[in-house]
């Protein structure tokens, strides 16, 4: 790995209170818990110490993956932009209730072409914005960069990665993203190949959220 690579960390936002209360979050705007700042400033006190650092944060503008941001960019001394290309998935009429109102108002089975709630984003749809997102980054000089984000685009970016395409909902693969979760990628220009490095929450293994 050289100068001339891209170094790309996709970081999950810390524990809301959507997360808390079992919701459906989307684009309904949740702030963090007291458990998901101390998740941040966990993670962010292991990267002082393993002495990583960013040229760049980009950060969904949602309270929950913004308020993860302004943590760890504040302890790192990385300038922070607000990208709205970041934002969640937008699951239409479903954004906010809770799993078990969901079963309620969720079709069986949902084609990588329909809208989640209706009105909100297909699968297919947040994969391209996912696309267009990383490829911003791309426009940008050779650097560091961290994204903080959230589950559902962040396994999309991951998708166009990896090149693979979007699924049904409930079929294909799943990177679990826990509360804080991050996965690290180099990207060569010059052979246009992604390395995954790590994929990792080892700042706090206490729980499965």
């Amino acid at each position: 790995m050289s100068s001339r690579h891209y170094y790309v960390t996709f970081l999950r936002h810390g524990e809301s209170v959507g997360n808390q209360e079992n919701r459906f979050q989307g684009q309904a705007d949740f702030p963090l818990t007291e458990k998901g700042r101390a998740q941040a400033r966990a993670l962010a006190a292991q990267w002082q110490t393993e002495k990583v650092t960013f040229n760049q944060c980009f950060a969904s503008p949602l309270l929950r993956a913004k308020e993860t941001a302004e943590i760890v960019s504040a302890a790192l001394n990385v300038p922070l932009v607000v990208d709205p290309l970041w934002m969640e998935m937008d699951n239409g009429r479903l954004a906010g209730l809770r799993d078990d109102e969901i079963a309620w108002n969720e079709p069986k089975f949902i084609t990588p072409y329909t809208r989640f709630g209706e009105t909100g984003e297909s699968r297919l749809e947040v994969y391209l914005r996912a696309g267009r997102a990383i490829q911003s980054i791309l426009d940008r000089p050779p650097g560091r960069y961290l994204v903080v984000s959230h589950g559902g685009i962040l396994n999309m970016a991951m998708y166009s990665i990896m090149s693979i395409a979007p699924q049904a909902h409930h079929n294909g693969p799943r990177f679990w993203f826990r509360n804080t979760t991050y996965a690290d990628f180099a990207y060569d220009p010059e052979w246009h190949n992604w390395r995954l490095l790590r994929f990792d929450r080892s700042h706090w293994d206490s729980d499965n959220r």
